[in-house]
C-alpha cells in the first residue's frame, strides 16, 4: 500500500517540523536572557538539524530486485540534532549597561545571538511546511478514499 508510505514520509516531517517550531519558540522566548540558569554566560540559539531517513521496506526476497529496480529513497526526514550556535558561529550582542549585575569589569552585557525578526521568518517557514506535510496526508487519505469508491 504505497499511500500508507506516503503518509509516513509526511507524518515524519510533520513531526520534524514541530520540533523546529518548538526550538525557535524557546529561542524568541530566551532573546533576552543574559544568563543561564547554571549562571554560564547568555542563552545561545538552537537550530534544528534534518537529515533524510531511510526507506524501510518490509524484508522479502523481492527487496533487492526493488532497489535496482527503483530508485529507493524517501523515507522522510529525522531530527539529526539540535545544535547550540556559539560566539563563533553567530556572535552576541553586546551593550553598555553598567549598572547590570550581568555586566564584566568594563560594563558590556552580553544578551543572546537572537535575532527576532530572523526566527519570525524560521518560524513563518516552518508553518508552511507543517501545512504542507499535512495537505499532503489530508490529500493522500482523500486519493485512498476514492480508490475504494472505484470498486464498490
Amino acid at each position: 500500500m504505497k499511500f500508507l508510505n506516503c503518509i509516513d514520509v509526511s507524518a515524519s516531517g510533520l513531526t520534524a517540523q514541530r520540533l523546529r517550531m518548538d526550538t525557535i519558540a524557546n529561542n524568541m522566548a530566551n532573546a533576552e536572557t543574559t544568563r543561564k540558569a547554571d549562571g554560564t554566560g547568555p542563552y545561545k540559539r538552537q537550530v534544528v538539524v534534518f537529515q533524510a531517513r531511510e526507506a524501510q521496506y518490509p524484508k522479502s526476497v523481492f527487496r533487492g530486485m526493488l532497489e535496482k529496480q527503483y530508485a529507493v529513497s524517501g523515507g522522510g526526514v529525522e531530527v539529526k540534532a539540535i545544535k547550540e550556535l556559539d560566539e563563533t558561529d553567530v556572535p552576541f550582542r553586546v551593550l553598555y549597561e553598567p549598572g547590570n549585575p550581568d555586566a564584566d569589569e568594563d560594563g558590556y552585557v552580553k544578551y543572546p545571538n537572537v535575532n527576532v525578526v530572523e526566527e519570525m521568518i524560521n518560524m513563518i517557514s516552518s508553518t508552511k511546511a507543517y501545512e504542507a506535510n499535512a495537505k499532503v496526508i489530508e490529500a493522500s487519505k482523500n486519493m485512498a478514499l476514492r480508490a475504494l469508491d472505484i470498486g464498490s
